[in-house]
């Protein structure tokens, strides 16, 4: 995850200077972090849908959360929300979209990218699916705002409660206190 973070965070900044691309703003006011929190929720919601009413998704997210979730302790999951959070929307809505024109086209060419960065395999095509969809989300609140912080925070907030809910709903225990 920590490797993943570092590669995109470089191929963003690359990209940012040799294109001479400018970052999208990031502009830190309360009313930006509530529509971060609130489109976070509101992903959040619908992915629980979808995973309950899509078998196909829900086999995929599973398995992709066990491969992912599985192995991190409760504290990392602090990580699990801030590293793909932070580099995959300075990539992809940061430097991206306004690379590619900072119109529609340029938020459906980043998604679609999005989500295959999400594909882990030939099976895993639901959750890629699920990964365009929720790209789309994050890039049109970002085109349509002009403000990157607000899909950062969804993005750090949707990981951490997709991680959070997971080793909940799995039984993971919580660590013993000394």
């Amino acid at each position: 995850m920590g490797v993943t973070a570092v590669l995109l965070l470089v191929v963003a900044k690359v990209w940012q200077y040799l294109g001479n691309v400018p970052l999208l703003p990031i502009e830190f006011t309360l009313p930006a972090v509530l529509l971060g929190i609130g489109l976070a929720l509101g992903i959040a919601a619908i992915s629980a849908l979808v995973h309950r009413l899509w078998p196909a998704y829900r086999r995929s997210a599973d398995f992709y959360l066990q491969l992912v979730i599985k192995p991190l302790i409760w504290p990392d999951l602090i990580w699990l929300g801030l590293l793909p959070g932070l580099s995959e929307e300075l990539l992809f809505r940061g430097v991206m979209l306004p690379a590619l024109g900072l119109n529609p086209l340029a938020v459906v060419l980043s998604s679609l990218l999005f989500g295959v960065l999400h594909l882990s395999g030939a099976q895993q095509w639901p959750y890629m699916i699920w990964a365009i969809v929720v790209g789309g989300i994050l890039g049109t609140t970002a085109l349509v705002t002009g403000n990157l912080l607000i899909p950062i925070v969804a993005h750090i907030l949707t990981n951490f409660l997709s991680g959070f809910l997971w080793k909940w709903s799995n039984g993971t225990k919580w660590p013993e206190s000394n």
